[in-house]
């Protein structure tokens, strides 16, 4: 028996119950019908104009029904007589390259037939200007010669900062059509002027180009769309903070504080900026963005398959099995990293051979107050929190709380000779 079998051999992982966490559901049912709806409201004023040649920017997240989000708004577009085109607004995921940035829009189901017009990916950029701090503006070459330009994105809390305009509409402006270039400027001063910058850059390229309007979505608890709004690109940064505090008063939380251990399944870029939300775990890269959760240890499973290889965030983790880190693209998880400018994000945690032994390091390190009784959450991931796995010390506060319904009995995990689960 090897040192670390014999330091994590006698510690017991606990008997983990099924628990749903009760969020308001409310959501829409019939996306086209809303996003109808909202050039209806407009009456004109979104600037569309027959015989246009429109640039649409999709990103690179996973927006809760993004395929049908980005048809309905490409035949909008197209209805009101214009001519729609997508180009990837994702900075510099994908590797930084045009053929990655294709293939993870794929990945999310946007491709073109399932959008219903072409798809237009290109790395070129041209710079539009730059802030009185001398940080150039970029904008994505292809954008650039279009007629109007509309992005469409999700407003969440960021990842890395809180300001009043984090993840949103005016981010995808500045860093999504910037591509590489333009993320790695809007990045350079680090993210504590992160929120000053992005919300300068938008102002700029606002007030430059016809970018016509921003479609935005806000998801609630449950990963599904609650709002869908046609923001015209002149009331893009009066408007996004008020989008920004419903985001935060929707989204997910764990009901459980504080936490010896968390453990979450999978970690990826369509869950989260950096794999695995800050706002959840309460581990974040920079000192820049508020978390509420406070964890001890923190181990991590597994990697999507959609995040193509790219695990920023890793670092964030304290302990990660050896099947996570054989399938890391280290070119696409450093060009994210370098370009952020948080290398901490793609730094590699403890490496344990199978899921049993990450939980048992995870356990044996976390300096709970009572080891016999650790209070431990196990997550799917971060994006999907309604139900979640608590250890048995948890379970009196479950039942004290209206909010949490316990579904079923604790069990202890099952794990095949190799100690990963069955």
């Amino acid at each position: 028996m090897g040192i670390i079998e014999t330091l994590i051999g006698e510690v017991a992982i606990p008997a983990m119950a099924p628990v749903r966490q009760v969020f308001d559901d409310s959501r829409i049912t019939d996306i086209p019908a809303a996003i109808r709806a909202e050039f209806a409201r407009m009456d004109g004023a979104h600037g569309l104009r027959p015989g246009m040649s429109v640039a649409v920017g999709v990103g690179s997240r996973g927006l809760a029904d993004l395929p049908i989000i980005v048809r309905a708004t490409i035949d909008a577009i197209r209805a009101a007589g214009a001519e729609p085109f997508i180009v990837p607004a994702m900075g510099s995921h994908g590797g930084a390259s045009a053929e990655g940035q294709r293939a993870l829009l794929a990945g999310l189901g946007v491709t073109p037939d399932s959008a219903g017009c072409e798809i237009r990916s290109s790395m070129e950029v041209d710079q539009i200007g730059s802030l009185p701090n001398g940080l150039p503006i970029y904008l994505d070459r292809l954008a650039l010669q279009a007629d109007g330009i509309v992005v469409i994105n999700r407003v969440k809390p960021h990842t890395s900062f809180s300001a009043e305009i984090e993840s949103g509409l005016a981010k995808m402006v500045t860093i999504g059509l910037g591509k590489q270039k333009g993320a790695e400027s809007c990045h350079a001063m680090g993210f504590g002027l992160m929120g000053q910058n992005v919300r300068d850059m938008a102002a700029l390229t606002l007030g430059t180009l016809p970018i016509l309007f921003g479609i935005a979505s806000v998801e609630n608890a449950y990963d599904r769309v609650c709002h869908l709004e046609l923001v015209p690109g002149a009331q893009i940064i009066s408007r996004e903070p008020g989008l920004l505090q419903m985001a935060r008063a929707r989204m997910p939380r764990i009901l459980f504080d504080p936490l010896d251990v968390l453990i979450v399944d999978r970690m990826g870029k369509e869950f989260s900026g950096t794999g695995m939300d800050p706002n959840i775990t309460g581990r974040a890269g920079t000192p820049y963005v508020r978390t509420a959760q406070t964890v001890g240890k923190l181990a991590v499973l597994d990697l999507s398959t959609k995040s193509g290889g790219n695990a920023t965030g890793i670092g964030l983790a304290d302990i990660c099995t050896r099947r996570l880190v054989e399938k890391i693209d280290y070119p696409a998880t450093y060009a994210n990293c370098i370009t952020s400018t948080v290398l901490a994000s793609a730094r590699l945690p403890v490496i344990m051979d199978s899921e049993k032994a990450a939980l048992q390091v995870a356990l044996k390190t976390s300096n709970a107050a009572d080891p016999e009784a650790p209070r431990m959450v196990w997550l799917t991931d971060t994006l999907h929190l309604e139900t979640i796995r608590i250890s048995t010390a948890l379970l009196p506060e479950a039942r004290d709380n209206p909010a949490i319904e316990i579904l079923g009995e604790a069990e202890l995990p099952v794990f095949d000779a190799a100690g990963n689960r069955t």
